[in-house]
């Protein structure tokens, strides 16, 4: 039932790059046909061609109007505009150490060893609202939790519940195998995020040779980004490597594949490398304000490959890289706080290739993806 919603000022986007950029064809989910057999299972063929050849896909009529989804960008307009001496109280404890939940300030990565040159991405991660989480944000969040609460939720019943069950099908699983270990009320580390990339000068973005982000891959299960105009975001596809930008669509969420469920599926899936470019030029001089989703499989998942999919077996699938290595497969909660805490390491070069092949945890190492 939709809460009570208090006054907030609109969100205007941007008007999208004029620029004739290489688009990555990207496969569309379309919601509307799920809930019956044959939807399903069109939605399975679909979805097994989109997360083994790109990664990542669209999904639309997923049930959230695009109201709501503007409300969300102007609570993370609003949150942005409030004095950086206030969102500093909000940064978790334990930050370097994985920590994730609440403010992490911009600044904490080296982009340009040469000048000095510094990220600029701001952070703010809202935690489940399943009783296992504080919730200790800013005002300018506190007044609008109940309907932030609302939204985080409606992801799990109207996009990923669905994703969980279709993925399940493909893989000739009962359907509700990854639903129930992606139950909202089991504790595990989804969050809502509000990211914010401020704009750089052309000079700075030329001594950054085109990229705000190197490539990378999310830890997770499934990752939503929600769509907003500034052309930035760019995938490698698995087959021929090449990368190309992904195109903001009109009423879509954009969903990318994450390494939890690469490893859950022996490969099968793969987990989708992505970066951040220097957006074209007709966008530069404004910052780029996101909205995403991430999604995990609950703590206690013992991240090895699933023995029960008839699908993995016949491709001759049954272990992953932790299994391969004889080294202990670890479960959602060790990997995931092992990989944050490498992410979060402070004053890194970009270029540093110790910390870019840095070893995870026993039988996983990190990549260079460029």
């Amino acid at each position: 039932m939709p809460v009570p919603v208090p006054e907030l000022g609109s969100y205007d986007f941007v008007q999208e790059t004029k620029e004739n950029l290489p688009w990555a064809d990207l496969i569309t989910l379309d919601f509307s046909l799920y809930g019956t057999p044959e939807g399903n299972q069109q939605l399975a063929q679909t979805l097994v061609k989109a997360v083994r050849e790109d990664g990542f896909f669209y999904v639309k009529n997923f049930n959230i109007s695009q109201e709501r989804v503007n409300r969300q960008f102007a609570v993370g307009k609003q949150l942005y505009e409030i004095p950086l001496e206030e969102k500093l109280k909000y940064v978790p404890e334990g930050l370097d150490e994985g920590a994730f939940n609440g403010y992490v300030p911009a600044g904490r990565r080296i982009l340009d060893p040469v000048s000095g040159l510094r990220d600029r991405v701001e952070v703010y991660n809202i935690p489940k609202f399943n009783g296992d989480f504080k919730h200790e944000h800013p005002e300018v969040l506190q007044q609008y939790l109940p309907e932030i609460e609302e939204f985080a939720r409606s992801l799990h019943t109207e996009v990923l519940d669905p994703l969980h069950t279709i993925l399940a099908i493909a893989l000739g699983l009962p359907e509700d195998y990854l639903r129930n270990i992606h139950k909202y009320e089991v504790k595990s580390e989804d969050h809502l995020r509000y990211m914010k990339y401020s704009k750089f000068t052309p000079e700075e973005n030329e001594k950054l040779n085109g990229l705000w982000g190197r490539g990378h891959t999310d830890l997770g299960t499934f990752t939503l980004l929600f769509r907003q105009p500034v052309a930035a975001l760019q995938i490698k596809n698995h087959t021929t490597g090449e990368w190309s930008w992904v195109k903001p669509q009109d009423g879509t969420l954009t969903v990318n594949t994450c390494d939890a469920l690469s490893f859950l599926t022996g490969g099968y899936v793969k987990s989708t490398i992505h970066r951040v470019a220097v957006p074209p030029k007709d966008q530069q001089h404004v910052d780029r304000l996101g909205l995403l989703y991430f999604s995990r499989p609950n703590n206690d998942v013992v991240l090895e490959t699933i023995k029960a999919s008839p699908v993995l077996r016949q491709a001759g699938i049954t272990e992953n890289e932790f299994e391969k290595s004889g080294n202990p497969v670890p479960t959602m909660e060790t990997w995931t706080f092992a990989k944050q805490k490498w992410q979060r390491t402070k004053n890194v070069a970009r270029g540093d290739k110790k910390f870019e092949t840095a070893q995870i945890l026993p039988g996983w190492n990190e990549k260079v993806y460029a």
